[in-house]
């Protein structure tokens, strides 16, 4: 069925509060695969979801909101490890390398695979985060996130300086979500 098609049948079910369609926004790339992560802090409390999608080209999309996090920038990483065991989060590993690379975005001999863009958390302990990386997959190969032991997405106390080994002096882990497959619950 043609995009306009779908666009047509739907508009009935729009008005009434929804339409089904391909996993794609209307006019969009479909995405090939789809992940998320609950992300908790040391205290086990749930503080934000991140969504991750897959376009045709490969590019992964990382969507995340959270709360109630101190104000500023912090670093945020794939870690190489599907575990956060609190309050440390140390049972995520390092930053998700599988080509043995340096440490940070701004790194002549880097960045990991894991490394993403600093996240600005408002005044109100809030941020809405979008980043792009075409240095991991949600797909079977050497740089899928669903690997043998899986992967988490942690949120660090500091900023990334994008490039100091290991972790770019971000500090503390105070956030950590086991990446899962699929749509992210409501």
């Amino acid at each position: 069925m043609s995009m306009l098609k779908k666009v047509v049948a739907c508009l009935p079910l729009a008005v009434l509060g929804g339409c089904a369609h391909s996993g794609a926004p209307l006019g969009g790339s479909p995405s090939v695969a789809n992940g998320y992560a609950v992300v908790t802090d040391a205290g086990g409390n749930r503080v934000g979801t991140a969504s991750l999608t897959q376009g045709a080209t490969g590019t992964v999309r990382v969507r995340m909101h959270v709360q109630g996090l101190t104000p500023g920038a912090h670093g945020v990483h794939f870690h190489a490890v599907g575990s956060c065991v609190a309050p440390a989060f140390a049972s995520a590993g390092g930053h998700f390398n599988p080509e043995s690379k340096h440490h940070g975005l701004d790194n002549p001999a880097g960045p990991h695979a894991g490394d993403l863009p600093n996240m600005t958390v408002d005044a109100l302990g809030n941020a809405d985060y979008d980043a792009t990386t075409n240095r991991v997959s949600l797909t079977p190969g050497t740089h899928s996130l669903f690997d043998a032991d899986g992967s988490a997405l942690v949120i660090h106390a500091a900023p990334d300086d994008n490039m100091t080994d290991p972790a770019g002096n971000a500090g503390t882990r105070i956030g950590c979500g086991q990446i899962q497959s699929g749509m992210a619950p409501a």
